[in-house]
């Protein structure tokens, strides 16, 4: 029992011998002084110049080369802007940036005509007379009429109407009747 275990042992032993020689021969330095970098070329051969110096002739021509593309801007998926004529210039564009405001909403337009008013001589309250269509309205200072206004305030040359929807007002200005006595 003893030999076999020492026969064991000793296979073990070259067999690792083996591996660590295989590592070793297989991982040495070829003589570039850094580990793991291989030897340069034996054939490399650097060029023959005497006196190396900047070829100043090569860099004044690529100085005076000027770009004729397309001036697109590659950082936006547009297509590019069609070649303009020579020598005019480019025109300065600014795009919109931001939300687009809304436009105004139309002016305020009362289906009424104001063509008199009334104050009473007690209290001083006022009545604006307005005239739709046919029908004459009656209104005091305060009142709503047609469904949907309010008289806000009645002056002798103007009447302030408010839109009760929205809030918006207008300024109804007094409207003189028609002349009809020529032909007494």
């Amino acid at each position: 029992m003893k030999g076999r275990k020492e026969l064991y042992l000793s296979v073990g032993l070259l067999f690792l011998l083996a591996v660590a020689g295989y590592y070793f021969f297989s991982s040495r330095d070829d003589g570039t002084g850094l580990p793991g970098v291989l030897a340069a070329d034996p054939k490399f051969e650097p060029l023959q110049i005497r006196e190396p110096e900047l070829r100043m002739d090569l860099l004044e021509k690529v100085r005076k080369l000027e770009y004729t593309g397309s001036h697109r801007n590659i950082f936006l998926a547009t297509p590019a802007l069609p070649p303009r004529p020579v020598g005019q210039a480019l025109a300065p564009t600014r795009a919109f940036v931001g939300p687009k405001v809304p436009p105004p909403p139309p002016p305020l337009q009362v289906p009424a005509e104001f063509f008199g008013f009334a104050s009473e001589p007690y209290g001083g309250r006022r009545v604006a007379f307005f005239a739709s269509g046919d029908d004459v309205l009656m209104v005091g200072e305060g009142e709503t009429f047609l469904g949907r206004f309010r008289l806000d305030r009645v002056n002798n040359d103007f009447a302030d109407v408010e839109e009760l929807g929205t809030g918006r007002h207008t300024t109804l200005q007094l409207v003189q009747p028609p002349e009809q006595g020529a032909n007494r």
